[in-house]
């Protein structure tokens, strides 16, 4: 089959509108999944998803479930667009013999796409879970003061001689605690956690180009024709969410080496090493795929609306008209 030139700029705008899209719409989901991977036995808030996601509304309105979709928003134009552009970069080099890709080569591929992505991945997880972990932390405070009041209620003289804030903490925006990491801890403090992101993103790039073009190679009607577009959803959505639940263990470790803030009785920990050995010492293997699920649910839809807005060729057709334009204007 003839390789097709690859237009770079098509590329990053179809690969930036299907990041915000996908974001918008699962974001909720996300939130849920940071909280539930950051709870730890003996001190949880929430049971699963749905509770996660009721207690938040409940308790800090709908936009709350929102809270760090602004960074998130903002910086997944270009990681999206970089990871699509670099996977289509690599494999469109290493299908050069003119021969079909081999499975070893579009993993190689996928490889390069998430080492790539990981310099705009890793800031952005890094401030994205600081905000979304705000509620679980002032959800936790406040009940251990819910405890106290009501004992309090059996012995009033107690009320007098204490005075208790139960209220969250003012809630700072991720241009301040990205401010403060850099004059704290220079660019190293944005990119906490790197090591545990590689270790997540580039298997998940491993499993999920090829996987993807793959099960959207049985959609096509014939060699070189592209599978409708409803077939690019339905295989982005099973190649992301099996690639996300593989690489699950690594993201609990990613979102605990980046949270910054901790709860009482919570574990810091010094490095991937650490991480894996004191989860596995005090909470089992379980805790690896704490917010599984959740995460399967974010990465199906926003991977199958990515490819279909990829497929669609939305960058090109803005490109092509804004040529068009230019020449008659």
């Amino acid at each position: 089959m003839t390789q097709q030139h690859i237009s770079l700029p098509a590329k990053l705008i179809n690969g930036g509108i299907a990041g915000i899209v996908g974001v918008t719409c699962v974001f909720p989901i996300d939130l849920a999944k940071t909280r539930l991977q950051n709870q730890r036995q003996g001190n949880q808030i929430y049971r699963n998803m749905m509770d996660c996601l009721v207690k938040t509304v409940r308790s800090e309105g709908y936009f709350g479930m929102y809270r760090g979709a602004a960074v998130n928003l903002t910086l997944v134009t270009p990681e999206k667009a970089i990871k699509l552009a670099a996977n289509d970069f690599f494999r469109h080099h290493l299908a050069k013999d003119g021969k079909g890709l081999t499975v070893m080569r579009e993993m190689l591929a996928g490889c390069g796409a998430g080492m790539c992505q990981v310099v705009i991945t890793t800031p952005m997880e890094m401030l994205k879970i600081q905000l979304q972990d705000a509620g679980r932390l002032a959800a936790q405070q406040r009940k251990p003061a819910a405890m106290m009041a009501s004992s309090m209620l059996a012995s009033p003289s107690a009320v007098l001689s204490r005075s208790y804030n139960v209220g969250p903490a003012h809630a700072a925006t991720a241009t301040q605690i990205a401010r403060e990491l850099f004059q704290t801890q220079g660019i190293q403090g944005l990119y906490r956690g790197l090591g545990a992101t590689v270790m997540r993103d580039v298997p998940f790039s491993m499993i999920y180009f090829p996987l993807f073009a793959n099960l959207n190679r049985v959609g096509q009607t014939s060699p070189g024709q592209q599978a409708p577009f409803y077939w690019a959803f339905l295989s982005g959505c099973l190649a992301g969410s099996t690639a996300a639940v593989a690489v699950n263990p690594c993201d609990v470790v990613k979102t605990r080496l980046q949270s910054l803030t901790k709860g009482a009785n919570e574990e810091s920990y010094n490095g991937v090493v650490d991480c894996i050995s004191k989860i596995m010492r005090k909470e089992g293997p379980a805790a690896f795929l704490k917010g599984a699920a959740c995460r399967a649910l974010v990465i199906a839809p926003l991977f199958g609306i990515a490819q279909v807005m990829y497929f669609v060729g939305i960058g090109e057709y803005i490109l092509d008209n804004a040529s068009i334009n230019f020449l008659f204007s």
